[in-house]
């Protein structure tokens, strides 16, 4: 990871569904699937930079999906191609995908999709079930298509497949391995249906951040360890590892 900020320009930013962009960014990337960068796009305020997912690599740059939720993300969103902004990182841990192998759920919730395109691309030798939930409208499940042999798919509106939650579609021992992302109470769920049968569950931590580089310790969560912060030992943590009470 690279420990300083580096410009980019703003290769396209779309509006996909209410409140939520896909933006890419111009230039050349690698990083491990689940991994983030620290974006900022302005000049003093706010103060923070906003932790954002890899949503997918490509020839064209690096591409992030974003929901926006305050300021940071707010500023973000009225980028045009050609606008500049800054980006720190890789940031985290990513999945350990040499391990995950076999039949593999990939259970989202919402925003919790942007990390896992990326992730899904990378899993091989594997057969991939992706479970997404949403509220309402549903977003990026099309990309998701081109890595899964399954996808199911549940809103709580009931617009689109299973009306419900998205954890009520999911077998828990059918799975080698499951990877989710989402709001904690969805991951919770899951990390204990995957206790109850055997069945190792990743989770990948969302997180209000500061630096970014594990210094001022703002992220940090309660695991067996005792605390370990979400952008130096996290984002990504074994379920049974990590508490999702908080």
């Amino acid at each position: 990871m690279s420990s300083k900020y580096l410009k980019a320009k703003v290769a396209s930013n779309e509006k996909i569904a209410e409140g939520i962009y896909r933006m890419v960014v111009e230039g050349d990337y690698s990083a491990n699937p689940g991994q983030f960068y620290m974006l900022r796009a302005w000049g003093v305020e706010p103060f923070l930079s906003r932790p954002i997912s890899i949503h997918g690599i490509t020839d064209a740059g690096i591409e992030f999906l974003y929901e926006v939720r305050g300021t940071g993300t707010e500023i973000f969103s009225k980028l045009k191609a050609g606008d500049e902004l800054e980006l720190l990182g890789p940031v985290g841990n990513g999945f350990d995908l040499e391990t995950i192998k076999g039949k593999v759920a990939v259970v989202v919730g919402g925003i919790g999709i942007a990390p896992m395109y990326e992730v899904m691309k990378h899993i091989k030798d594997s057969t991939v079930d992706f479970y997404a939930g949403f509220r309402d409208e549903v977003y990026s499940v099309d990309y998701m298509k081109e890595y899964a042999d399954n996808v199911i798919i549940s809103t709580e509106s009931g617009s689109v497949g299973h009306k419900g939650y998205v954890v009520e579609q999911l077998d828990a021992s059918k799975y080698d391995y499951i990877l989710s992302c989402g709001p904690t109470p969805m991951m919770k769920v899951v990390k204990e249906m995957g206790e109850k049968v055997g069945t190792p569950v990743y989770v990948s931590l969302e997180s209000h951040m500061a630096c970014g580089v594990g210094a001022c310790l703002g992220c940090t969560c309660n695991t067996k360890k005792g605390k370990e912060r979400v952008c130096k030992e996290g984002p990504v943590f074994l379920g049974e590892d990590v508490s999702l009470d908080d």
